[in-house]
């Protein structure tokens, strides 16, 4: 009766600790709708609908925390998505970002992070499990919504525009060296099985829930708003 017991104890802490796990990223995507809407009620912020129109992949990352003394680092959790051919946003992946920098920093700084991608490849292949902004994918600071009209020419001088919202001091923020990274656990945990980013982006019998669909009518949204 007791190995019984403590069988069920065990069992139910498990259970607790994946409940916990799943809510957790139910809070970071409900996090990621945050971002586009408070983002996009910026015009010197926002991401121009041009731009989305012309990407093929996209990530959000909030809350990407910087902070240290002379040697700094950063670490952030969010979500990429890839444009499926019919133009519609895909199912999302979760993913990491990590880096480090050496100069003279002080201070901390939380920042949402947006991240624009010309092409879906890196998104959707992922063969490392990771890539280097700068060093793998050219990164620059993207055009914002003031600078960028309706114009149909438009074309991506880098392969991943970047747009943030920083709250707290820290001057000079770059993710040049940033490290992208899937984050394997989550993926398996929100859609219970463990998949290839592709068998997640593009199977549409997957389960993502109502944050999900949140998200995908705030990126298509921006796409067709009026400038």
């Amino acid at each position: 009766m007791k190995t019984i017991l403590n069988l069920l104890i065990i069992v139910g802490i498990s259970f607790s600790a994946f409940a916990q796990s799943e809510e957790k990223l139910e809070d970071k995507l409900s996090d990621v709708a945050q971002v586009l809407t408070e983002m996009q009620e910026l015009p010197e912020q926002k991401v121009p609908a041009a731009i989305l129109n012309r990407a093929e992949g996209i990530m959000i990352i909030p809350n990407v925390i910087k902070g240290g003394l002379v040697v700094g680092g950063r670490h952030g959790k969010g979500v990429a998505m890839v444009k499926n051919d019919d133009g519609e946003w895909s199912n999302p992946i979760f993913v990491n970002i990590t880096g480090g920098s050496v100069g003279w920093q002080i201070g901390a700084q939380s920042t949402d992070v947006i991240l624009v991608f010309k092409s879906s490849d890196k998104l959707k292949d992922f063969k490392k499990s990771e890539f280097t902004l700068g060093a793998d994918a050219a990164v620059a600071a993207g055009p914002v919504g003031r600078q960028v009209g309706a114009a149909t020419d438009i074309t991506f001088d880098a392969e991943v525009y970047s747009y943030s919202r920083s709250r707290g001091v820290f001057a000079g923020i770059s993710l040049e060296g940033s490290s992208i990274k899937l984050n394997e656990n989550a993926n398996e945990t929100f859609y219970g099985e463990k998949l290839s980013p592709e068998k997640i982006y593009f199977n549409q019998e997957l389960k993502t829930g109502a944050r999900v669909s949140q998200i995908k009518v705030k990126l298509a949204n921006m796409e067709n708003e009026v400038k």
